[in-house]
């Protein structure tokens, strides 16, 4: 019997070296970093802040020594430990290969390094097929045909019909099925939704004359500014930055707010508005920290309670932001503009009418709308800045945008005299294709308004 059992081990031990290695197994082992600050209590004194400012200028702390993410001072990158795992090759294991071809995500790749997600997913060159069978099994529950994806009659055919008067084709810019994330089989409806819904999330237009009492005009304009900078140095998303602003709007249309409190209210909107759009969200400590710990924890969170119940964690509000990626798409198609420059022109241009308090009076969609057309203007000045493509799917016409281009051309044109310097830096930058450098002419010709 023992020969046996001796027997049975040997073969055993002879099988599992033949056994080719199937998978690898990646464990990551890492510790939140601790949150640290440099800020010195005797310079905390020094940065000025909206508490602290007792004329109708105010001044928001610069954002240039936040907490870093990487670098000295950091805590030390997450270590990775590689364990070999046989297993029988009988065994269906995903991947069913990692020698050398698979992907894994680097830590430097992550926008927000105070954050990771210790899971590693690996992608084998021999899923590739699997993910066009996925592809084309949702094409066939969604019954989208060949024909359908061909057809040159199917242009937003759910989408509001408008006269043309042009004879420029229509360019179809839902065609793209096979990206998910273009969302082509109901972008129109989306849009559609997204126009009826826009009038009831918007802020008061008004509310600084009715309302507010201790904050004015330019102390708005300030705390947005400053909040640019926050965001870029973040390295949020746009449409963070967009809805903090709107929930800041819309919660001083109905709630008096002192000037002590206007940064904290533009910091709770932040956060709120980060924890609602970003993957990896800013901890409340570093909203404390960029106010040079002006505000406590409490008092943030305190802040945030109140802002979502007044309005009543309806947090979902369609932006300028949310038009922009559509109207930019529409105006690409049609036009041979170098895509990045028109697309940063364009959020460029929209950007600055978050300073304005004035801009308050025209729907996010017009704005969007608006902003194509003075960044197709700013591009090629000789040339008509709307199309039969951009009347479809903007549904505006050049007469109805008249009055919301003057005011952002004239943003544009009165920069140099701007004291808000956050947004002129931010499109200096090599990233965003120096836009802040391009010409403005100084009129438009009011024959590119006419129908």
């Amino acid at each position: 019997m023992e020969d046996m059992d001796l027997s049975l081990g040997v073969v055993l031990i002879d099988w599992l070296v033949k056994v080719p290695c199937s998978t690898k197994i990646i464990k990551t082992k890492r510790e939140p970093p601790p949150f640290t600050t440099t800020t010195s209590p005797a310079s905390r004194n020094k940065i000025p802040s909206l508490q602290n400012v007792k004329s109708s200028k105010v001044v928001c702390p610069k954002v240039t020594s936040l907490p870093q993410r990487n670098g000295a001072g950091a805590a030390p990158s997450p270590t990775v430990a590689t364990v070999t795992v046989f297993v029988p090759s009988s065994i269906n294991v995903s991947p069913s290969k990692s020698d050398g071809m698979s992907v894994s995500m680097d830590d430097s790749d992550s926008s927000c390094d105070s954050i990771k997600s210790p899971e590693v997913e690996y992608i084998d060159n021999t899923d590739i097929s699997d993910v066009g069978s996925v592809q084309r099994k949702t094409l066939s529950n969604l019954n989208i045909s060949d024909t359908t994806l061909e057809s040159p009659g199917n242009i937003s055919s759910r989408d509001i019909t408008v006269e043309l008067e042009r004879d420029d084709k229509i360019v179809n810019i839902d065609k793209n099925y096979m990206d998910p994330q273009l969302c082509a089989t109901y972008a129109c409806d989306i849009y559609k939704h997204l126009r009826a819904s826009e009038a009831k999330k918007r802020p008061s237009t008004d509310f600084m004359e009715r309302i507010q009492k201790d904050i004015d005009i330019s102390m708005r304009a300030i705390l947005i500014d400053w909040l640019v900078e926050v965001a870029e140095e973040y390295r949020l998303l746009p449409e963070t930055l967009y809805l903090a602003v709107n929930y800041i709007d819309r919660y001083l249309s109905g709630n008096a707010v002192n000037r002590q409190k206007l940064q904290l209210l533009g910091v709770a909107c932040m956060m709120i508005a980060s924890k609602y759009e970003e993957i990896c969200a800013p901890r409340v400590e570093e909203f404390c920290f960029i106010t040079d710990n002006t505000y406590l924890k409490e008092e943030i969170l305190q802040m945030e309670s109140s802002v979502l119940c007044y309005l009543k964690f309806e947090m979902t509000a369609p932006t300028t932001n949310c038009f922009l990626r559509r109207f930019i798409r529409a105006a690409q198609d049609v036009d041979e503009v170098p895509s990045l420059q028109l697309e940063c022109l364009t959020n460029y241009i929209a950007e600055l009418s978050l300073l304005e308090y004035s801009m308050l009076c025209y729907a996010p969609s017009l704005i969007a709308a608006s902003a194509v057309f003075l960044a197709k203007f700013i591009l090629f000045p000789s040339k008509k800045p709307w199309s039969s493509t951009l009347l479809h799917f903007t549904q505006y016409r050049p007469s109805d945008l008249c009055r919301c281009v003057k005011d952002l051309h004239r943003l544009c044109c009165n920069r140099p005299a701007y004291n808000l310097p956050a947004i002129q830096e931010k499109y200096s930058q090599h990233k965003y294709k120096y836009v802040v450098k391009k010409y403005c002419p100084p009129s438009i010709p009011q024959e590119f308004f006419l129908n």
